[in-house]
């Protein structure tokens, strides 16, 4: 070889050195300033801090009203703006712009919500905020010194504040002609009056859920010996008077509203094409939720083509397990036999709770063989709180600490045990456990080479696609032996393409409440008394469910695009690593990221061949 193609080649390898070089300097420029933006809007908000296990502000709550929404859309659109100025996209790693473009999104997503501040239901049955004060000061307000419980006292009165703020909002939404549907209200009223049950609040009927937490978190410190008895007595006073002076005050003004008001909602349920601009509020929560610039009437087609696949595999189950009636006659049996129930006793559902663990206890000696990135946040299954468990309410999880300081929580509504089937357990155990919320949440908020940021936003579409893909890769990973519980791993996916059908149906189509309840029973096993519940949430949260069918569905085409381009040269654990590792990213960037990984995976392998 010359000495001139020597240099030539020389030149080539350090010239590609270069160009790595400042993509590496620019994107971990990036990075600093974006961990800074980020920083910068958790200053704006304690209770996020403390859910992140941080004590900063650990007094204050966030402010609630809608002009300090405005405000934050205006900072992040601002950030966004300056992030472009800043920073050059074409020296940016492949990492860099996943990270780039994940900030733009963010910021317009939320330009996009700004002509319907007013149109989401704070106030209801789903996540609503009534119920919030005291699930936050429960389960994340930890106290583990007397400044802690200061803290959380003056905690009181910031929720107090933040509930008058939120039912101003309410007001002014009612003003203008948008109310959730009045078993909202109903329900809004009896959670209300439910956390102002009992001492210190009134004096009969027991403690409530508040005081008897924060007595305990005192007597804790008082028994670690932090606090001396003088010490003890003052600081329940203080707690005393915080809530009779503060929380009942603003929960008694939240229900004297909700009484006077209820008169003003329609008797029949009606979906948010009802509303003020309701059209154009739908398409943009369907937008927000599948990240896809899909119609009402695309979404709705979609759902009817989901459901008429799974019908067909259910009908394959029907035929292995010998059922000789019809795949509604088997709907009907599973939904009605007692023997997918357990009693509706305590001793029932200590069973149901028990074989969660072990169903979770099993699966997790199984991922080491599909994920290389594992959780290290421990999980426990818990019995909802008795103040906001609901009849027929879907289980759900809460995130615990990056540091497993606090376990992330599969959360089981018990309270009605004829709304839960068993055939479904198995299902929502993954879903919410391992290898679904919990491994997804818990390994994003471990992730070191990333931006601190998206190591903690998410949106459904990623989080609730991955629980639901979880469900059948369960499957594939050796769980389900049992039929009925495979034929339930099936009326849990059909329920979330019926989803599909039924909210647009509500929000575009002008169906009933009613109507869509029929749907579901006809076309599912769902337990009535679930059906309904279900029906309601969509009612209260446009667009929410849809996300769920489109995650999936982009995973696992994401999924087949991988095993179809790399051949044998396809690794689930790669895969999988690939699709956890980068945060709870939106869905066009989380393509962009599989086929940068299927493009790696590709060059790797030719690599090998020539070496």
């Amino acid at each position: 070889m010359s000495m001139r193609i020597i240099r030539i080649l020389l030149a080539a390898v350090l010239a590609t050195i270069s160009v790595c070089s400042l993509a590496e300097t620019e994107t971990d420029r990036l990075t600093q300033w974006l961990d800074a933006q980020y920083e910068s809007e958790l200053q704006r908000s304690p209770l996020t801090l403390a859910i992140y296990g941080r004590k900063e502000q650990y007094d204050r709550v966030d402010d609630m009203s809608v002009a300090a929404q405005i405000e934050w859309l205006d900072w992040l659109e601002g950030s966004a703006r300056d992030m472009a100025r800043q920073f050059d996209y074409d020296k940016l790693t492949a990492q860099g712009k996943i990270s780039y473009d994940f900030w733009k999104f963010r910021a317009a997503s939320g330009s996009a919500q700004r002509p319907f501040l007013y149109h989401a239901y704070i106030f209801s049955q789903f996540h609503g905020l009534q119920s919030y004060p005291i699930q936050f000061l429960l389960n994340y307000h930890a106290v583990d010194t007397r400044a802690d419980m200061l803290a959380y006292i003056q905690r009181v009165a910031g929720f107090s504040r933040a509930l008058d703020q939120s039912l101003a909002t309410v007001q002014k939404a009612a003003e203008m002609g948008i109310r959730p549907p009045r078993f909202a209200y109903q329900y809004v009223l009896k959670e209300s009056r439910e956390i102002i049950s009992g001492f210190p609040f009134e004096e009969d009927g027991g403690e409530s859920a508040v005081w008897r937490d924060g007595r305990t978190k005192i007597e804790s410190l008082h028994t670690k010996g932090l606090i001396d008895q003088a010490e003890a007595t003052a600081l329940e006073a203080q707690l005393q008077q915080m809530l009779e002076s503060r929380m009942l005050p603003a929960y008694q003004r939240l229900i004297a509203w909700h009484e006077a008001d209820i008169k003003n909602t329609s008797e029949e349920a009606l979906g948010a094409s009802s509303l003020p601009d309701g059209a154009s509020y739908y398409r943009e929560r369907l937008r927000y939720y599948t990240h896809s610039d899909m119609s009402p009437d695309e979404v709705h087609q979609l759902g009817l083509d989901e459901v008429a696949r799974i019908h067909a595999e259910m009908e394959k189950i029907r035929e292995e397990i010998g059922f000789e009636g019809s795949l509604q006659d088997l709907f009907q049996f599973v939904r009605e036999d007692e023997r997918f129930y357990y009693p509706d006793t305590d001793a029932g559902r200590e069973a149901y709770l028990a074989h969660t663990r072990e169903l979770l206890a099993a699966m997790n000696t199984r991922l080491p063989e599909y994920f290389g990135l594992l959780p290290k946040t421990p999980l426990v299954v818990k019995r909802v709180e008795a103040y906001r468990e609901q009849d027929g309410a879907a289980q759900f999880y809460q995130r615990g600490t990056a540091d497993g300081s606090r376990p992330g929580v599969y959360y089981v509504h018990l309270s009605d045990m004829s709304a839960y089937n068993t055939t479904d357990l198995e299902t929502t155990a993954y879903h919410e456990g391992s290898p679904g919320h919990h491994m997804q949440i818990s390994i994003a908020s471990t992730l070191t080479d990333v931006p601190k940021f998206r190591t903690k936003v998410s949106y459904s579409a990623y989080t609730e696609g991955w629980a639901l893909y979880a469900e059948l890769l369960a499957r594939e990973m050796g769980g389900f032996q049992d039929p009925y519980n495979d034929f339930g791993r099936l009326v849990a996916e059909i329920w979330r393409a019926i989803r599909l059908v039924v909210d647009s149906g509500l929000h575009a189509k002008g169906w009933s409440e009613e109507q869509a309840v029929n749907y579901m029973l006809e076309n599912s096993a769902i337990p009535e008394a679930a059906v309904r519940s279900e029906i309601r949430r969509y009612l209260v949260a446009p667009g929410q469910a849809v996300s769920y069918k489109a995650g999936m569905l982009k995973i696992q085409e994401l999924r087949a695009l991988a095993e179809s381009r790399l051949g044998e040269q396809f690794d689930i654990r790669g895969f999988h690593d690939a699709v956890l590792g980068g945060g709870a990213v939106p869905l066009p960037i989380l393509e962009r990221a599989i086929e940068s990984w299927i493009e790696s995976r590709s060059a790797g392998s030719k690599r090998a061949s020539l070496d």
